[in-house]
């Protein structure tokens, strides 16, 4: 029998889990729940909780809402979320990640206290909602850069202050942090601030361990999971037999066919019982290959 592993230490960060737990709370008490963006980016999750009534909704649609209850995922949302919540009558479940709200409050307060023209330079996906809220922090005036690439936005003879969307990658803001560096003109102040949860990127160094000890790896993650991207390629790094596949459905039998040893890992964002899901499903072809 072909070992079939799936690694413990993948799957939802406690973030999602507080989310998800809170939308089950309020979906058992048997009343209407609205959720804004999905609650996870893992579109079976999301179905699983639509079966329960979780019904999710826009920006746009919030605004058209009127004394419901609205969920905010662990990304979090910018103030003017808040406000149109206020103006409408609408009861606020708060599962914003306390990672995230407290990087908020930091972006917040480093924004409303500077009045010598900082600029606040976030280091993440342009438009992702966690982004969008830090952005909302500043009334629209941080710059975000996906990587070096996107530096030319900066004016490098004005203060800069750096933060980073906690689900970046440590290696990508170090190098964001040598290239600021080079370019700053002299008697430019440049502060930078480690705002990565650990908790997700500690997994970079375990999932390339778990990797490169298994024959083939079988990556799970939903197609809209930046952190799904970025973890997917890391295990890619270390072992080119891993597949990136968002259901059970979508493992190929050839993935398997000559595979010692198989291993199971996900995103933050990642169900456990998804990767079960795709577990049985590798032992029933490996099984039928025997």
């Amino acid at each position: 029998m072909i070992p079939i592993e799936i690694d413990n230490e993948s799957g939802f960060c406690f973030g999602v889990v507080t989310a998800i737990r809170k939308a089950e709370e309020e979906l058992g008490n048997g009343e209407p729940l609205y959720c804004l963006g999905d609650i996870v980016h893992n579109s079976a999750e999301v179905e699983r909780l639509c079966q329960k009534g979780l019904q999710t909704i826009t920006h746009d649609r919030l605004e058209t809402l009127e004394g419901v209850k609205v969920l905010l995922r662990a990304h979090g949302e910018p103030p003017s979320t808040y406000q149109t919540a206020q103006k409408q009558h609408i009861n606020i479940i708060d599962a914003t990640c306390p990672v995230v709200l407290k990087l908020q409050q930091r972006i917040k307060a480093k924004f409303d206290a500077d009045k010598s023209g900082t600029q606040i330079v976030i280091y993440g996906k342009a438009g992702h909602a966690e982004v969008n809220g830090l952005v909302g922090q500043t009334d629209g005036q941080a710059i975000v850069v996906e990587d070096t690439s996107g530096l030319d936005k900066i004016d490098f003879g004005n203060d800069i202050a750096l933060y980073s969307q906690t689900t970046k990658s440590l290696e990508g803001f170090r190098a964001i942090i040598e290239e600021i560096k080079k370019r700053l003109q002299p008697g430019v102040n440049f502060e930078y601030h480690d705002t990565i949860c650990r908790q997700v990127a500690n997994r970079v160094d375990h999932l390339r361990h778990f990797a490169e000890g298994k024959d083939v790896v079988l990556f799970v993650a939903g197609t809209k999971s930046s952190n799904g991207k970025v973890l997917y390629q890391q295990c890619r790094s270390v072992n080119p037999k891993t597949y990136l596949l968002a259901s059970p459905c979508e493992l190929q039998a050839q993935w398997l066919s000559e595979a010692k040893s198989i291993g199971i890992c996900g995103a933050t964002s990642t169900p456990r019982w998804l990767m079960e899901d795709v577990a049985r499903e590798a032992s029933k072809i490996v099984n039928s290959q025997i």
